[in-house]
């Protein structure tokens, strides 16, 4: 009798236990991380909050004396500042909150507009829930390093000196000093199970405070994202059809030339050896050209330069192959979403193309910085300016690209020069 066994299909790769436990893990720790950074992006809005709060009680009493009914408006032009700052803050983090119309600053409208009242309410809020949840935010981690890593630096700590973050408790043996070890599990332990909720409590004032209130009217920002949208979908058609016509135009007719070429070279191996070397030559010189054009397209799409070096170095290339002299200041403590540095790359390409072609320009400085999850980009010649979008040099195309990311756009180019170029783009990790 012969023996029967079932086969049975091995699992998957990648789908055991182990690999969900290790998912889980990271998942955990990835959350974790960004929670963090949320609070303590939120700290750094606190601390504002809380100062400003501090000018804004001063000046009330100011006011009775008739002194800080000058301070007000510029008071108030802060704290709407401050409001839109943190909006766009927590938005980097996945909380969309629709913002309102703008507010007033004058002190009497400004007391019966909803939206001033309700921001006044969330800086006091921020300023007290919000910096403390931030402080943990900051701490904890300190926190769960220094405890987790005691035993090794135990040996060089001061006799008498506290062997917890807390101020408590002294380590006279190694096992006490591994006690304390313990305390950072359970820090790191703290971190990864309390620390995406706190930084949801943190963000609950501003997206119950910050948003538009129910009266009032969002057809006006429903347009703007509207013509936000179909700015960005033409300015995508136009980048394809951009392409379509360089792969047509360029490398197509290279590699049709190629074809031609091989299979002349192939009927007169026989007969002409000499000729078809010759014609190999010729198809080898095409196939190198198609190639070569196949790179350029490619670097259109995505410059690998971005990647490798990032928008400071993508742009130091741009200004050493600029046909005008080029200075670059860049100035960014983090990289910005590959997204916006694509747009930043490619609005200035254009804007140097722009000023080689048509400016008579002999210098051109171009400014980047990023301050307050904004990247602001400055493009400035000395050419003779009367730069218009109508004149079709491109500019329209770079408005395109930058109201896809809800960017800004000024343009400044007076006849007799000189033009600047502003471009203000929202960023962030």
């Amino acid at each position: 009798m012969t023996a029967r066994h079932k086969h049975r299909p091995a699992a998957p790769s990648g789908t055991g236990p182990d690999q969900s436990w290790k998912s889980a893990v990271l998942g955990s720790l990835s959350a974790a991380l960004a929670a963090l950074r949320q609070l303590v992006g939120g700290f750094g809005t606190a601390v504002l909050a809380l100062a400003l709060l501090g000018l804004l009680a001063l000046t009330a009493v100011a006011c009775l004396a008739g002194v800080g009914l000058l301070l007000a408006p510029t008071l108030l032009r802060a704290v709407h500042a401050l409001a839109r700052r943190e909006r766009g803050r927590l938005s980097r983090h996945g909380v969309e909150i629709v913002a309102p119309d703008p507010a007033p600053v004058r002190l009497r409208l400004a007391l019966a507009d909803d939206t001033t009242r309700r921001e006044l309410r969330w800086l006091a809020v921020h300023a007290t829930f919000g910096l403390l949840a931030g402080l943990l935010g900051l701490l904890l981690p300190v926190f769960a390093v220094r405890d987790t890593l005691f035993p090794l630096v135990w040996p060089l700590a001061p006799s008498g000196a506290t062997s917890t973050s807390l101020g408590f408790g002294t380590a006279d043996s190694w096992a006490q000093a591994s006690v304390v070890s313990l305390l950072g599990v359970g820090w790191i332990a703290i971190v990864l199970g309390l620390g995406p909720g706190l930084a949801r409590l943190q963000a609950r004032p501003a997206v119950r405070l910050l948003a538009a209130g129910p009266g009032t009217d969002l057809s006006l920002r429903i347009a703007e994202l509207t013509a936000t949208r179909a700015a960005a979908l033409d300015a995508h058609a136009v980048e394809l059809r951009r392409i379509e016509r360089s792969l047509h135009d360029g490398t197509q007719n290279r590699l049709v030339s190629v074809t031609v070429l091989l299979g002349a070279a192939r009927r007169m191996v026989a007969r002409d050896p000499a000729g078809a070397e010759e014609l190999l030559e010729r198809a080898q010189s095409a196939a190198e050209q198609a190639l070569s054009e196949l790179r350029a397209v490619a670097r259109g799409i995505l410059p690998p330069v971005l990647a490798d070096r990032g928008l400071a170095g993508a742009l130091s290339g741009l200004a050493a192959n600029s046909g005008v002299p080029c200075r670059t200041d860049v100035d960014l403590p983090e990289r910005c979403p590959a997204s916006v540095e694509a747009s930043a790359y490619f609005v200035v390409a254009e804007a140097l193309t722009n000023v080689a072609k048509h400016s008579g320009a002999t210098g051109v400085a171009v400014t980047v910085r990023s301050r307050g999850g904004r990247l602001l980009l400055r493009v400035e010649d000395d050419g003779h300016g009367g730069a218009d979008e109508a004149g079709g040099s491109g500019l329209t195309g770079i408005r395109r690209r930058i109201a896809a990311h809800d960017g800004v756009l000024r343009l400044t180019s007076p006849h007799g020069g000189p033009t600047v170029l502003e471009v203000d783009f929202p960023c962030g990790s």
